[in-house]
């Protein structure tokens, strides 16, 4: 990677982290939908395993996350194994290791142009046709790599045999956007804003996306009303030590509110219409609630998709269920296995 501005650094490896070399491609200037383009934009990613025929799977980001997102689901005898698949995790725009805000020479901090879901796609496509890959196995994404990979079987339904949407939306509802609005808010309140360094807004915008967004009321049940402010300062402890750039997690924030696969050019602001036209074999995994992307918008979905799987699992994980720390990971990596092995992959 050559040098460049960087304000936000790669997190030290967490426990089940995968330490994998970092891969950066130059794309040039990136055009947006919006008619802008990202100067010198640089798309981050890494690869586990080998290539081998059409056994590529790309592995799509949640926003403020980095490759590492989806390693829980890497590795042998896991659904995404090396030996069978060559793994392709690819950065979002905006998560501090693609360009974003923060490492933006020619466009730093607010003078970044906004971007969508779309556009990361686009990069991403960018990024395969740069490696020479045609056809996927599989897209497999979370939250906002779920969103992503149900805007790639909308945009280009013929590139894969199948996609993985853990806890995803096909358009963003209005609660998504009141909770990322919330923490926009902490974020910009902060003395720091927008360059930093910050200071507690860190701390309260931790304790709301970890504590709050991210879980559900049961996941505290059996926690002592006294113990429960030691259990936030946990959390945001450790959140802190991973946690993307403020500013850069904003402006994902702002590309993950304007999402709608129904505003792909061709559809007219229709949604079912726009995930009628997935060709492949999708699976929509979800938990019983979940208090940053509603189930609803997941089982709407699966109604529309020609060929979809929806899977809900039981317990009390919330949207973290399709996290590395969640309690329901073997239930997870049994049903995507299965779903994966059934479709050739």
């Amino acid at each position: 990677m050559r040098l460049r501005r960087q304000r936000w650094q790669h997190p030290e490896l967490q426990p089940g982290w995968i330490e994998r070399p970092h891969q950066v491609l130059a794309l040039g200037d990136l055009p947006l939908e919006s008619g802008e383009p990202i100067r010198d934009f640089e798309i981050s990613y890494v690869t586990h395993g080998t290539r081998a025929g059409d056994n590529v799977v790309l592995v799509l980001t949640a926003i403020g996350s980095t490759h590492h997102r989806l390693d829980f689901l890497v590795g042998p005898g896991r659904p995404l194994d090396p030996e069978h698949h060559f793994i392709i995790c690819a950065d979002a725009i905006g998560n501090g290791l693609s360009t974003s805000p923060s490492n933006s020479e020619a466009q730093p901090d607010l003078s970044f142009p906004r971007f969508s879901i779309r556009d990361m796609v686009a990069s991403q496509r960018k990024l395969l046709d740069a490696l020479g890959v045609e056809r996927l196995a599989s897209i497999v994404g979370a939250s906002m790599g779920g969103m992503q990979a149900l805007q790639w079987g909308v945009s280009h339904p013929d590139c894969m045999r199948s996609i993985v949407a853990l806890v995803p939306m096909a358009r963003t509802r209005p609660w998504s956007v009141a909770m990322n609005e919330v923490a926009r808010r902490i974020l910009r309140a902060d003395p720091g804003y927008p360059s930093g360094p910050y200071g507690s807004g860190i701390e309260a915008w931790a304790a709301l996306t970890r504590v709050i967004t991210n879980r559900e009321p049961r996941a505290l049940e059996g926690v002592a009303a006294a113990a429960v402010p030691g259990l936030v300062d946990q959390v945001v402890e450790t959140a802190r030590g991973v946690a993307s750039d403020p500013l850069d997690w904003i402006y994902q924030s702002w590309a993950y509110d304007a999402h709608d696969v129904g505003t792909t050019p061709g559809f007219d602001g229709d949604t079912a219409a726009a995930l009628r036209t997935i060709k492949t074999p999708t699976l929509l995994l979800v938990p019983a609630l979940d208090l940053y992307n509603p189930v609803d918008d997941a089982i709407e979905a699966a109604r529309s998709i020609p060929d979809a799987t929806l899977v809900r699992l039981d317990g009390n994980a919330g949207h973290a269920v399709a996290a590395d720390a969640s309690p329901q990971l073997d239930e997870i990596r049994g049903a995507i296995g299965e779903f994966l092995i059934g479709h050739a992959c």
